[in-house]
């Protein structure tokens, strides 16, 4: 069956070429949130491709799956597939795709245990800093927690009940507009729920480490997310604010001297800061945007081309 066959291969060509033609685009760091919609469109747009190829395969290898799927579709349109004609091919390429979707949702679901554990261990050490004193409002209603701590740093912590953390050494060392920047940044990490964004990249390039697309989604959203954060922040206290505010958080780290550090994005960030690149116009984010929405309409028109063709 031809449709199957094809959609198997528009995925592959996605997964492959997509990954490559961003890396080139010379936009993506001036606009990282539109960036994060379009990787997201692209990612949808394989997984589609490889769920409808699923489809079709078990649709033609079996009749359980045949007749819900074109029980109520015209004679016209079922030749159209040429259900009829396929070969043992059909139902290895739906097991072997189905089997892929089940290790997807298996990797999905470990992510998400293990994204949980890691909240829950690192409330428990939160909570053992920064205890409840008597009279106090039980730490569950608490959105801000202050730690004591001579290593300047503050991070929001996702979950049932979010908290933003800051250490005092931050507090020392953020002046005025710098402290408030920081709590913008990391305010938009939360409002953007990009902690689920990173829980699907890590699930998608875990379980599936040979194809490119999975392992370069992993890798811009941990670096896309930190630009779109800054800039959340840039826009309400602008871009030195922040810039500033990121080197005394980290000046002590070794982030900005020579070597690699796990932090090496930092510099790149702060440079891109403090060159205030401007940003696309408002007509080119709408067109891009509106681009990568059709990238995963792409499948389907695939997967509908001899129904419409039979029809027409």
């Amino acid at each position: 069956m031809l449709v199957s066959l094809a959609l198997l291969a528009l995925g592959v060509l996605t997964a492959v070429g997509a990954p490559r033609l961003l890396s080139r685009a010379d936009w993506v760091e001036r606009e990282p949130v539109v960036a994060l919609w379009v990787w997201q469109c692209v990612v949808a747009a394989t997984l589609l491709s490889f769920a409808l190829s699923m489809t079709f395969s078990a649709a033609a290898a079996w009749q359980v799956v045949r007749g819900p799927v074109f029980g109520s579709a015209p004679s016209a349109v079922i030749e159209a597939y040429e259900l009829g004609t396929h070969g043992p091919w059909s139902a290895a390429l739906a097991v072997l795709l189905a089997a892929g979707g089940l290790w997807s949702g298996a990797m999905l679901g470990r992510e998400i245990g293990r994204a949980r554990a890691r909240r829950r261990q690192r409330r428990r050490e939160l909570l053992v800093r920064a205890p409840v004193l008597p009279g106090e409002e039980p730490a569950d209603s608490e959105r801000l927690v202050v730690l004591e701590e001579e290593r300047p740093g503050a991070w929001w912590l996702p979950g049932g009940t979010p908290r933003l953390v800051i250490t005092t050494a931050a507090l020392r060392r953020l002046k005025g507009r710098q402290l408030d920047a920081v709590l913008a940044h990391e305010q938009g990490h939360a409002r953007a729920r990009h902690d689920w964004l990173l829980h699907c990249a890590t699930a998608l390039a875990t379980g599936f480490p040979g194809v490119p697309v999975f392992a370069a989604f992993r890798g811009e959203m941990h670096r896309l997310v930190e630009l779109a954060a800054d800039d959340v922040a840039s826009r309400r206290f602008g871009r030195l604010t922040i810039a500033l505010a990121l080197v005394e958080l980290n000046e002590d780290r070794g982030v900005f001297g020579p070597g690699q550090t796990p932090d090496a994005d930092l510099p790149q960030r702060v440079n891109r800061l403090l060159t205030a690149t401007p940003r696309l116009t408002a007509g080119r984010r709408l067109r891009l945007t509106a681009a990568a929405a059709l990238v995963p309409v792409v499948p389907i028109l695939v997967a509908f081309v001899p129904a419409l063709t039979a029809l027409g």
